[in-house]
């Protein structure tokens, strides 16, 4: 089977769907807004600036902190995206792209923050919610 060189996904109901190029690692968030956002930790993938959405009208657009908005659609409340503000990035939920994506985990940040209830068995480099903060929140 070929590989794409890009990456599509559609919410629930269709009405959004998103196309980004090809990535190959997922990144975890253990943060307690992103587990309440999502049912649990956020597996992201990060996609950059460059992400074709197409249904904008469908969706609404939350913002999470002074750095960050959350993206979801408005009729099937689908979690669509988490996006960096003052870089225009993009992190996509790693399900959202359902067909062909064979991701690799890559890092779990906000470790420190995970409950006890769950651990993952793959060996990745952690950092802490300080460190995080250090590391990418410019103020």
């Amino acid at each position: 089977m070929e590989q794409t060189q890009t990456m599509k996904g559609q919410c629930l109901c269709g009405a959004v769907t998103i196309e980004t190029s090809r990535r190959e690692r997922v990144d975890v968030c253990h943060c307690g807004m992103c587990r309440r956002w999502s049912g649990g930790p956020m597996l992201a993938v990060h996609c950059g600036p460059d992400v074709r959405i197409t249904g904008l009208d469908s969706v609404t657009v939350y913002t999470s902190s002074d750095w960050a908005e959350r993206g979801f659609c408005s009729r099937c409340g689908t979690h669509l995206f988490y996006k960096f503000k003052g870089s225009g990035q993009y992190a996509m939920p790693a399900g959202f792209f359902q067909a062909g994506a064979d991701f690799a985990m890559g890092s779990q940040i906000f470790i420190d923050r995970k409950p006890g209830y769950y651990d993952f068995a793959n060996q990745t480099p952690m950092l802490t919610e300080t460190e995080v903060m250090e590391r990418y929140v410019t103020k």
